[in-house]
């Protein structure tokens, strides 16, 4: 996506800046002319090596500008100072894991963190903060496709940090004037994705030959969305969309789990070792987005093919398994 440099010099923040995400939101910000500051508390969920990489062609531009900082305890006023845009995309990510002990660390990276980000963009009158939200407010949901006002009944701890940080941008903004809008994921996916994510497990154990663990029948479905089009739609969130706003960003790419191996297998001309296991707790049993909202609204048009993003992610990864170091 290319425009016009800004007529004046506009600065943006973005949070979890050397995650998945993040990364590819920092570096299309900067080369559409926007200075960015990324925000990361390199957390040992995977590799700082792996995080660093993400930040390679970022470390090359002096537009881009990282500090090392945890949002739970940063000075984030002074941080914040002459922030027009704010992206906050860092958080606790991981629905199997949140149940148990491991809560109190998804309120304090989802909930917590997220309110003293809001706080210290309204004290310094940031023009708006795009928030990243998830699917998994849904839950279950029996209304497929969902709409952005269907019930949201979460049926994980981390679907429920997630909807509490939607909550309080929509209360920043009816109460405190802070234009916020939140854009509701639906599973990325792409280079640079998580190594704890299914893809990225996926496609490691085709290229590697090892088993392939599927957790319930495989014919659960999900709306993946490519990691590009999310940046798009993030890009356009920050003049369109009405504020207090939440949107759905969904792919169009609609299928099972089993039905993206076979993909795999056409892609990387391997047979998977597949093993099925009981279903997990917390795991929606179909995603489906209804995305005429986020169509209208913000311009959202999906304009990536499953069979071509996941050949993007194959071509990655199978690089970096190159670079062991990266990825252990």
């Amino acid at each position: 996506m290319t425009k016009d440099l800004p007529q004046r010099e506009i600065n943006c923040l973005v949070t979890g800046a050397a995650g998945f995400i993040g990364s590819h939101l920092a570096e299309a910000l900067v080369d559409d002319g926007y200075r960015v500051v990324g925000v990361d508390a390199f957390v040992d969920l995977y590799s700082r090596a792996m995080k660093k990489a993400n930040l390679a062609r970022l470390s090359y531009m002096p537009a881009f500008q990282l500090i090392e900082a945890d949002l739970r305890t940063a000075d984030l006023v002074t941080m914040l100072q002459g922030t027009d845009y704010v992206f906050h995309l860092a958080a606790q990510p991981g629905v199997r894991t949140s149940w148990g002990d491991n809560f109190s660390m998804y309120v304090e990276h989802n909930v917590l963190a997220t309110q003293r980000l809001l706080e210290a963009a309204k004290k310094c009158r940031v023009q708006r903060v795009i928030y990243s939200s998830s699917s998994s407010v849904y839950g279950n949901t029996p209304d497929l496709p969902a709409k952005e006002e269907s019930q949201l009944l979460p049926i994980s701890p981390y679907g429920v940090t997630k909807l509490a940080g939607e909550h309080l941008c929509h209360l920043y903004t009816t109460e405190q004037g802070l234009s916020t809008i939140s854009l509701r994921y639906f599973s990325v996916y792409g280079p640079r994705q998580r190594p704890d994510m299914g893809f990225h497990k996926f496609i490691r154990a085709f290229l590697l030959d090892e088993p392939i663990t599927i957790y319930g029948n495989g014919e659960q479905s999900r709306d993946f969305t490519y990691v590009g089009d999310i940046v798009n739609a993030n890009l356009a969130a920050m003049q369109q969309g009405r504020s207090g706003a939440s949107y759905n960003l969904g792919g169009g790419n609609h299928i099972t789990i089993n039905e993206v191996l076979h993909l795999l297998e056409c892609i990387t001309r391997k047979n998977g070792h597949i093993q099925y296991l009981p279903h997990q707790p917390g795991d929606a049993n179909h995603t489906v987005a209804d995305t005429t909202a986020a169509c209208m609204e913000l311009g959202f048009e999906p304009a990536h093919t499953m069979l071509d993003g996941l050949r993007n992610e194959v071509n990655w990864l199978s690089q970096l398994l190159q670079e062991s170091t990266l990825i252990n």
